[in-house]
Formats: structure tokens, C-alpha cells, sequence
């Protein structure tokens, strides 16, 4: 049974699966997991025994698996081919159909105006934290690093909230990514591509911050 006096990110580390139903509810378990299930659900106006019930069912028929407990290596390895390996090419493709929307749809009311100018912006910080990632920080805990990461999580991390500000810009300019009645097939792409990038660098950040950096400093 899931306590109500667990934190969403003990539980998202526990029962991976708790993780997509957390982003259904949109309970921010990466940045802000130290928050128990029954806080959260307080502040969202949503049961928090329905809500451990969703996560219970999702869990009984995931296969994903639980980092808990596995070599930071591992995990470094998982972060890069399963987060990291396409990201930047899926920002960049999101960014250009943005642009396309704004100037196809520049003279109707819901158009995202300034998404493209805000996406511009998220592509150039994520470059600069996946390269400090892939090129500093994991190679320093794959050696071992201990102590010494602590500097470089603490910026990592720090960077994270950062994300998570900007993922709240991008729902204020597409009300709530919800397309409207009148959106093309491209308009619907978009907002259908900035649901799922939101879906995993929640994912993203969660492992990070909630598993790998933790554990790094244990070793």
C-alpha cells in the first residue's frame, strides 16, 4: 500500500510507473518530490487515496524497471541513450513547427504567439546542460567522484529548476496545450510533441535528481 506520508519522489523512485501518473495529474515529483502524496494532492484538490489506487494499477501491468539501488554506471547509461541520445534534435524540430505555426497562424486570436522565440531559448540552455552532463559531471561520477560532484550536482540541479520554469512558460503561452478548435494538423503536432518532451524531462530530471545524484554522493 502507498503511504500518504511518502513523498512523490520515494514514490516515483519505488514504482516507476508512479511517474507518468504524476504527470497526468501534472504533481511535480522531480524538482519539487520532497512534497508527501497528501500534500501534493492537497494543494491539486485531488484524493489521495484515488490517486494511490491509479498509481497501484498503472504499477501492476508496467514492466519498467526500478533504479533504486543500481550502479550509478548503469543509470548513466540509460539517462544518455534513453533522455539525452535525441533530445536536441526533438527540441529543434518542435522549435521550427513552432516557428511554422506562428507565421501560418500569426492572425488568429490563439496562436502561441512567442513560443518560438521562448522554444529559441529552451534549446540553447538544454545544449548547455546536456554538455555540461555528457562531458563533465557523468565521466566524474562514473570515476568515482564522490565528494567532488557535489559542486557540479548542486548547479545541475539548480539548472533542473530552471526546466521546470520553463515547461511552465510553455503551457501559459499554449493554454495548457490545449490546441484549439480550429488548429491545423501541424498546430496539433506541436502541442502534441511539447506534451511528451514535458512527460520526459520530468522523467529526465526525476532520475537525476531523485536517484543518480543521491546515490553518487553515497559512493
Amino acid at each position: 500500500m502507498i503511504e500518504s506520508a511518502s513523498t512523490l519522489k520515494k514514490i516515483a523512485t519505488d514504482l516507476p510507473a508512479a511517474a507518468r501518473v504524476f504527470a497526468r495529474h501534472r504533481l511535480d515529483f522531480c524538482c519539487h518530490g520532497q512534497r508527501s502524496l497528501a500534500e501534493a494532492c492537497v494543494e491539486k484538490g485531488i484524493d489521495p487515496g484515488a490517486l494511490a489506487e491509479e498509481i497501484e494499477r498503472a504499477s501492476s501491468q508496467s514492466s519498467l524497471p526500478s533504479w533504486a539501488g543500481r550502479p550509478s554506471s548503469e543509470l548513466i547509461d540509460f539517462i544518455l541513450q534513453r533522455y539525452h541520445a535525441g533530445l536536441r534534435d526533438e527540441v529543434a524540430g518542435l522549435l521550427a513547427l513552432a516557428e511554422k505555426v506562428e507565421r501560418v497562424h500569426a492572425e488568429k486570436p490563439a496562436c502561441p504567439r512567442g513560443l518560438a522565440a521562448h522554444l529559441g531559448q529552451v534549446l540553447s540552455a538544454l545544449e548547455s546542460h546536456l554538455d555540461k552532463e555528457e562531458q563533465i559531471l557523468f565521466p566524474l561520477i562514473r570515476a568515482g567522484g564522490g565528494a567532488d560532484a557535489r559542486t557540479p550536482i548542486s548547479v545541475m540541479m539548480r539548472e533542473h529548476e530552471d526546466h521546470g520554469a520553463s515547461l511552465s512558460r510553455t503551457r501559459e503561452l499554449t493554454n495548457d496545450l490545449v490546441a484549439p478548435p480550429e488548429a491545423c494538423g501541424s498546430w496539433r503536432a506541436l502541442y502534441q510533441g511539447l506534451a511528451r518532451l514535458e512527460t520526459d524531462l520530468m522523467e529526465h530530471i526525476h532520475l537525476e535528481n531523485n536517484v543518480l545524484f543521491p546515490g553518487a554522493l553515497r559512493e
